[in-house]
């Protein structure tokens, strides 16, 4: 039994020195690695190489897709953004162009109420497509002052004549759908000559538009005298309809007829035929009344 005692006293007391030997082993200095210590952590380098790069691979996959998608929202979000600007822009735009119009006919506005002339505001309300060359119709009628007959204006010059009337609206005649049963008479300014000379003004009609081109005719004018390009066409008040001096629109050329008995004179308009929006209506009988208590007068 003792025996027995001192053999496990004896190989506990071996295990502890080979113990204590291979941690003393293990814990100084050295260069390199034994070869099992290779082995090993050759193995388990190779093992993690082969699960790591999958993993980050993964990992890589995961995070560009989420990138992907973070971006594709961040560019729907600009894309609204840019598109809400488009509008705003759009808007403002068009909202400069109304300021712009409505400026230049209080304008016009004063010009002619200085000129002794009753303009009426209206507004464009109603222009069909299969009337679009010819009549437009506007929001004011003859509670509002408005008679057939009368001169219809833009900003920018002359565009037609109230044809029929309501008491609430009127049918506006277009310049481009005047005829030769529907005339203005009209001048053309004589401008300076060579010596500075005022020249007389050059009479004639308004009767017909070339639709092709875009321009008034201006007819009656003899085959001697000299038209310039450019010359301003106004209203001439002979015909008895139309007031003196609104502006028509301005000279582009000029053409003998096929006989060289008369020139036709083709006229840009001033105004924009195609878009409408605000119109003056010129009531001349203001004027009317001052030119009837002169002659009183007289």
């Amino acid at each position: 039994m003792n025996f027995f005692k001192k053999k496990r006293m004896f190989l506990f007391l071996i295990a502890i020195i080979i113990l204590v030997g291979l941690i003393g082993f293990s814990t100084r200095d050295r260069s390199s690695q034994t070869l099992p210590e290779q082995i090993i952590s050759d193995t388990v380098g190779f093992v993690q190489n082969i699960f790591s790069k999958p993993a980050q691979f993964t990992s890589t996959v995961m995070t560009n897709i989420k990138d992907l998608k973070n971006t594709y929202e961040e560019n729907q979000v600009l894309k609204s953004k840019v598109d809400d600007y488009k509008g705003l822009m759009s808007r403002n735009q068009e909202l400069e162009h109304q300021n712009d119009e409505l400026q230049q006919t209080i304008d016009k506005f004063n010009q002619y109420t200085s000129m002794d002339y009753n303009p009426i505001p209206a507004d464009v309300i109603v222009r069909s497509p299969e009337g679009w060359f010819d009549q437009l119709t506007i929001d004011k009628g003859s509670d509002d002052g408005i008679s057939t007959n009368m001169a219809v204006m833009t900003a920018s010059g002359l565009v037609g004549k109230v044809e029929d009337v309501s008491r609430s609206t009127a049918s506006v005649q277009l310049l481009s759908g005047f005829n030769e049963t529907n005339r203005i008479s009209a001048k053309i300014d004589g401008g300076e000559n060579e010596d500075g000379d005022t020249q007389d003004p050059i009479f004639g009609l308004i009767e017909g538009y070339d639709e092709k081109d875009g321009m008034l005719l201006f007819t009656g004018v003899k085959p001697d005298l000299e038209v310039k390009k450019g010359s301003l066409v106004t209203s001439s008040g002979l015909g008895g309809v139309f007031p003196e001096a609104l502006s028509i629109g301005e000279v582009d050329s000029v053409e003998l007829d096929e006989y060289g008995l008369s020139q036709t004179v083709h006229v840009k308009p001033t105004a924009d035929l195609y878009d409408i929006d605000k119109v003056l209506v010129i009531d001349a009988a203001s004027e009317d009344a001052s030119s009837s208590n002169g002659d009183e007068g007289l």
